[in-house]
């Protein structure tokens, strides 16, 4: 019976083609499935009995104290401090690597994505500060801003083919760049009190990473030790300890050539436990938004309509307009087999601002749970809107080319 049912499998295997099941999980758009499923999840726990639970668990303190090492935090803040750092490491080897050989080795190659990012942070900041000028809220003019890499890379990945490969790759060195900015942001604008004491030894370390990488050095231990004192020291300096990330990837040797170097070698072990665990626990907990009477309606206040139309209309508006005075003035020039069309789908996917615009909320108001709740609900609005709308603009381009 058991040789029976072994054969009975075995015949079944050849029959079924496991092949595009194995392609689409090595996919990157399963990795925006998958964060879509936690932020799912993430809105019932907060709106069933497990509410209370789940903000317990996220409040848990781990780690330890001495006199020497202070290091017991929240379970929230070594997810968004801790495990975000990672994050940012790779983004950090991925913007190091296309200023090396890739997108953004080149004035030329580099211009477009960089002007249309620009205008992608721009405009959305400056409809969110018309609007909030002057009120409590105008700290949040960073929330929209942001682009998700992991959504945007995501939906135009579904697309397949209907989109030029060419408009991919303008899109990730678009959002590399979005990010770049992003992490200045956050470092310049939405840091606490500085202790310039441990920015001075957090210096030192990044100098001495920088001589190591000058003298040849490519063991990837050499400079990811050094890069956990990076952050702590910087965690305690009031600059928000995710920067650490984006200093140690710098650091990290890497090549022009086709020779993988060490900068690639942490870069392909750190896409698939970003993608698919440091993102999605990111998701997890951090889009608990419980929906209250009157939360629709704050869609309709200055955060929320900042928000929402910064994502909406200001990406797409800024990273077009740019893209455009760019091309015209001569300075870049257009995706291969991309129109001006392509460029505003990949500027409405550019309001995908999701955990990095939940990311720079909970900075801009942190303890502050009622804003911070509204904020959430306008990106989730504000981003969905984005992803549906770039999402059928593409797909419409399509279609129109083939005809």
């Amino acid at each position: 019976m058991e040789l029976r049912l072994i054969c009975y499998i075995a015949g079944m295997a050849k029959l079924i083609n496991l092949r595009p099941f194995k392609e689409f999980v090595q996919s990157e758009s399963l990795g925006g499935v998958i964060l879509i499923v936690c932020v799912i999840i993430s809105l019932i726990i907060a709106n069933s009995p497990l509410a209370g639970a789940f903000e317990n668990l996220l409040g848990t303190e781990l780690g330890f104290n001495s006199d020497a090492l202070h290091l017991r935090y929240p379970l929230l803040l070594w997810i968004n401090d801790g495990l975000m750092a990672i994050f940012f490491l790779l983004v950090g080897l991925e913007i190091k690597r296309e200023l090396v050989e890739g997108e953004l080795s080149s004035f030329k190659k580099a211009a477009l994505p960089i002007f249309a990012a620009l205008g992608g942070v721009l405009a959305p900041a400056g409809i969110y500060f018309m609007l909030n000028s002057g009120t409590h809220t105008a700290a949040g003019w960073g929330i929209p801003m942001a682009t998700d890499i992991a959504f945007a890379i995501a939906i135009i990945t579904m697309l397949g083919s209907k989109a030029p490969s060419s408009l991919k790759i303008f899109l990730a060195a678009l959002a590399i760049v979005d990010d770049l900015m992003a992490i200045l942001v956050i470092a310049i604008f939405y840091s606490s009190e500085l202790h310039y004491t441990y920015l001075l030894y957090a210096g030192a370390i990044f100098a001495a990473l920088l001589a190591m990488n000058k003298a040849g050095v490519k063991n990837l231990a050499a400079y990811l030790i050094p890069g956990m004192f990076i952050w702590y020291f910087i965690h305690h300096s009031g600059v928000h300890a995710t920067i650490a990330g984006v200093l140690t990837a710098f650091a990290i040797p890497t090549t022009p050539d086709a020779q993988e170097s060490p900068l690639e070698k942490l870069e392909h072990v750190l896409v698939r436990p970003v993608n698919f665990l440091i993102m999605p626990v990111f998701a997890l907990s951090n889009t608990n938004i419980t929906f209250e009477a009157g939360m629709i309606d704050g869609l309709t206040t200055t955060l929320g309509l900042g928000i929402i139309l910064g994502l909406v209309i200001g990406k797409p508006l800024g990273i077009s307009l740019l893209s455009w005075l760019t091309v015209k003035l001569g300075i870049s020039s257009m995706p291969n087999r991309a129109g001006w069309a392509h460029i505003i789908g990949v500027g409405m996917l550019g309001g995908i601002g999701f955990t990095m615009s939940v990311f720079i909320a909970l900075l801009s108001f942190p303890g502050e749970q009622r804003i911070l709740s509204e904020a959430k609900f306008a990106i989730l609005t504000g981003s969905v809107l984005s992803g549906i709308l770039g999402y059928m603009m593409l797909s419409a381009v399509s279609k129109r080319s083939v005809r």
